[in-house]
């Protein structure tokens, strides 16, 4: 067994110790979950596997809050075993990806600073169980996360009840990790003191109510390891566009070699094209992001990043390994916060951030797809791509600019979804270019992102469309009878590309 008491500082709290299956035992119908966790790390696991295993016997649904995508098959499970009604405000599970696209599970899909702001405001449901992971219980009544922070202070602070998670396979050296700090209510809320990447505003744990803790549960597991994919010759050809147009930057002196305060979104291209700067000339770089990925690491390791502000951490397994064996290396260049602050407008502004956001797709003006598959289908969701891109200093979307060998274009005629409009879209890149469309006027834009982002394959086929939609006039020419057609011949025969149109 591993229940180790130690880890619960308020020896008042020792006779609260229960079984994963019996505290997953006061969930009932229709209530309201709100479970820790951040792009797979530091997520509740002990409570929701008992929920999966319940629900082979009975049935049940509940609405599940998160932070953000869930590990350990969490989210796959839930769905799978029917417990799910509506999930927010991000995920990134097949399984449940599946079951949101055929309706089986609501979704809403939230600009993930957001989510704190609703709970606490009443316009989401009462949270009725808190699940949270922790490293430890304080003598002085606070609860130390694991390696992601989330909407834990929230959910603890606003839930009728709380069940705490200890996991004891999660290192004791994280405390003091953390800067717990939840705003005042609008009307009486001063600006958040938050001015450099490094400041400490808040307390090393999450404070909650005793009183209305129902129960401890010791578990045992580590997060699920990232699946990073290395990088292949177009993120890597990114990568070399992105820092040719920050060089372009600094040469015209908007920016030093330090550059600003950097944020990456999560996933493989993201974290590719950030690794990229490793063999740049920048140099004393911070960053200011929701996660920190391999890159991250790997940069600090380098000598190239000396401060890191996130949210949570989300490693490959070989990463790990190195970090957490080693966490007493980069404790001093390490912060973790609530969401609602790694993603607030006010902080992202006041530091004039560089944002490094994945698209699905963009569209020869600017407008980006974050979320929605042929424009109907979600993927994952926002995230906090449209926090950071309507207010960052520089404001970077990157996608390769084809997919599935070809048969599709990640430039389009017009987004057949929009999750960031031209307004808040200042520079595109792909393998073959970059475009920046700061002061740009949308003509202005629709050539340069056509001329330099644009698969060969399908120049002419999105220049023939311009040209068109030129005859027609307007601010923002379109041939609104077209402007969805590279969707709609995908669907009908399984490729955007005309072939009549493709350059030989």
């Amino acid at each position: 067994m591993f229940n180790n008491l130690d880890r619960v500082k308020d020896i008042s709290l020792h006779n609260l110790v229960v079984g994963a299956e019996e505290a997953a035992s006061w969930i009932q119908h229709g209530m309201t979950l709100g479970l820790s966790g951040f792009t797979r790390a530091g997520d509740a696991k002990a409570v929701p596997f008992a929920l999966v295993e319940r629900a082979a016997n009975e049935s049940f649904k509940v609405n599940i809050f998160t932070g953000a995508s869930l590990g350990s098959d969490i989210d796959k499970l839930l769905s799978e075993a029917g417990i799910v009604h509506k999930r927010l405000p991000f995920q990134a599970d097949a399984t449940m990806r599946k079951h949101i696209n055929t309706g089986d599970h609501l979704f809403v899909d939230q600009h993930l600073s957001h989510t704190a702001e609703l709970i606490r405001s009443g316009v989401l449901p009462i949270i009725d169980f808190a699940i949270v992971e922790a490293v430890s219980i304080t003598a002085d009544g606070m609860i130390i996360p694991t390696t992601s922070v989330g909407n834990s202070t929230t959910f603890v602070s606003q839930a009728k009840n709380i069940i705490i998670e200890i996991n004891v396979a999660q290192s004791e050296m994280l405390e003091g990790l953390h800067d717990i700090y939840e705003p005042a209510d609008p009307g009486s809320r001063l600006p958040i003191p938050l001015s450099k990447v490094e400041d400490r505003i808040g307390q090393i744990g999450i404070p909650f109510d005793a009183s209305k803790v129902r129960g401890i549960v010791f578990t045992n597991n580590l997060d699920s390891p990232s699946p990073i994919v290395p990088p292949d010759e177009e993120t890597e050809e990114m990568a070399q566009h992105l820092i040719g147009f920050l060089r372009h930057e600094v040469s015209n002196g908007r920016l030093t070699n330090k550059l600003a305060p950097i944020q990456a979104g999560i996933g493989s291209v993201a974290n590719a094209v950030l690794g990229g700067m490793i063999n740049s000339e920048f140099e004393d770089l911070q960053v200011y992001s929701e996660v920190l990925q391999d890159s991250v690491f790997e940069l600090i390791d380098a000598g190239k990043v000396n401060f890191a502000s996130a949210c949570s951490i989300t490693l490959s397994q070989e990463m790990m390994d190195k970090v957490y064996g080693n966490l007493e290396e980069y404790r001093d260049k390490l912060v973790l916060r609530p969401q609602e602050i790694t993603n607030h407008p006010e902080i992202i502004r006041r530091l004039g951030l560089i944002s490094i956001n994945t698209a699905l797709e963009f569209d020869i003006y600017g407008n980006v797809n974050s979320t929605h598959v042929s424009g109907t289908r979600m993927m994952n969701g926002i995230g906090g791509s449209g926090d950071f891109a309507r207010n960052s200093r520089i404001a970077i979307f990157v996608t390769k600019s084809i997919a599935k060998g070809g048969n599709i274009s990640s430039i389009v005629p017009f987004v057949a979804h929009v999750d960031h409009t031209e307004h808040d879209v200042d520079v595109v890149v792909t393998e073959q270019g970059y475009a920046d469309l700061r002061g740009l006027a949308p003509r202005e834009r629709a050539e340069l992102i056509i001329n330099n982002c644009v698969h060969p394959m399908y120049k002419r086929q999105l220049q023939d469309y311009y040209e068109e939609a030129l005859t027609r006039g307007g601010q923002t020419p379109h041939v609104l009878e077209k402007a969805f057609s590279f969707h709609t011949e995908l669907a009908k025969n399984g490729t955007m590309l005309s072939k009549e149109k493709a350059l030989i």
